[in-house]
């Protein structure tokens, strides 16, 4: 991790005039909660067996302010710090960064946040090609992600459609399914409109920025410029008809001399239904394919793949979820089971894997993935 924290203080600076100007500082609530979270995971990777154990702490302090019966102006303030020791590292680590800071001015049709935050959007679940500013992992069970320092603002219409828009400063490190990051101190912008179609809701969405090539290991072979101008496109809905049904897919363009590199196509299909069986079988299966040409319709080199996920719950406490990806053009399968436990406080997952030593999901991610090889994790995690 490691974030940008230059514009922290103008954040504050904000809450602070924020209070002073609404005039009655007893309306200000306050709530602080936590998550601490330990691990220990077992792994088989490239024929040696290898341990990596560790502890976290996310603390969250939220501020309310109340305007008046119907807006308000609220922040998030956490931390994330955390300890490993892995054997396939240089051993012990730890680490202390700020999570999330976040100011926002929200009334019942209107809000503007402003700060280091989450930005998600669309509609699948186990691969999205709209994975644009976060990297979620669908078999994390904390859902963890990095944020992005931004200015995002949204109005909701009465009929349920919404349109957001948003400036990134300050992200100087790649994120969602970038292999680039972004020119340091440039302004990356874009939008989304979202309306009601029949039983269901589809989106447009944008997204420009600079990609910085000056730091890549063959940046000669990638562009005669320092940087290069990127545009994002995508679309996506999803609807009910008895069955659930989305599609996502998502058109990237850089203007880079490898012609078979300018563009990258992302496309997802898929359908999730609960069947009656017990308690209720809930089963999600969708079809991934990522490709990259010289020209938005040419075939180009092109991965894809199918994953289902089976989830079923066995009495109050305890659920159990399967993930199974497949590889159509490796024929690699990623196997993933999870048990877990839930208390009103404590939660408790025995996790095994089954996967290939190299992971060609997420060819972007950065180090070694957890669930790469064959393993089993404990994790404990304790909410306040």
């Amino acid at each position: 991790m490691g974030y940008n924290c230059q514009y922290l203080p103008f954040i504050y600076y904000l809450f602070v005039v924020s209070l002073v100007f609404s005039g009655d500082t007893h309306a200000l609530e306050s709530d602080f909660s936590g998550q601490l979270s330990g691990w220990t995971i077992e792994s088989r990777n490239q024929d040696r067996w290898e341990n990596n154990t560790g502890l976290r702490y996310i603390p969250q302090l939220n501020l309310t302010h109340s305007l008046d019966e119907d807006a308000f102006i609220d922040t998030e303030i956490s931390i994330n710090g955390f300890l490993t020791n892995d054997e396939n590292s240089d051993g012990k680590h730890g680490d202390i960064d700020i999570y999330r800071l976040w100011i926002r001015y929200a009334s019942p049709q209107f809000e503007i946040r402003a700060g280091l935050q989450k930005i998600n959007f669309g509609s699948a679940v186990l691969l999205r090609p709209l994975m644009w500013f976060d990297r979620m992992d669908p078999r994390d069970p904390l859902q963890l992600t990095e944020g992005v320092y931004g200015l995002l603002g949204r109005y909701y219409f009465l009929n349920n459609a919404n349109v957001w828009i948003w400036g990134l400063l300050g992200n100087n490190e790649t994120k969602g399914w970038e292999n680039f990051p972004s020119e340091k101190d440039s302004v990356e912008f874009g939008g989304r409109v979202q309306f009601p179609l029949y039983d269901g809701e589809i989106a447009f969405s944008y997204h420009h920025r600079e990609v910085d090539l000056q730091n890549q290991i063959f940046p000669a072979l990638l562009s005669s410029e320092g940087s290069i101008p990127e545009n994002r496109f995508g679309l996506d809905g999803k609807w009910d008809v008895g069955i659930g049904l989305w599609f996502e897919g998502a058109l990237i363009h850089q203007d880079l001399d490898i012609s078979s590199l300018r563009y990258k196509r992302l496309i997802n299909v898929g359908m999730d239904y609960t069947f009656d069986l017990g308690d209720g079988l809930n089963v999600i299966g969708e079809y991934f394919s990522i490709g990259t040409s010289e020209n938005v319709f040419d075939s180009g080199e092109e991965i894809s793949f199918s994953a289902v996920s089976v989830s079923y719950p066995l009495g109050l406490l305890d659920n159990i979820t399967a993930m199974i990806y497949y590889n159509w053009d490796n024929q690699d399968w990623y196997r993933f089971l999870q048990w877990q436990r839930k208390y009103d406080n404590w939660s408790i997952y025995l996790m095994g894997f089954w996967n290939p030593d190299e992971f060609q999901i997420y060819q972007n991610r950065q180090g070694n993935s957890p669930f790469a090889g064959k393993g089993l994790q404990l994790m404990i995690v304790f909410n306040h």
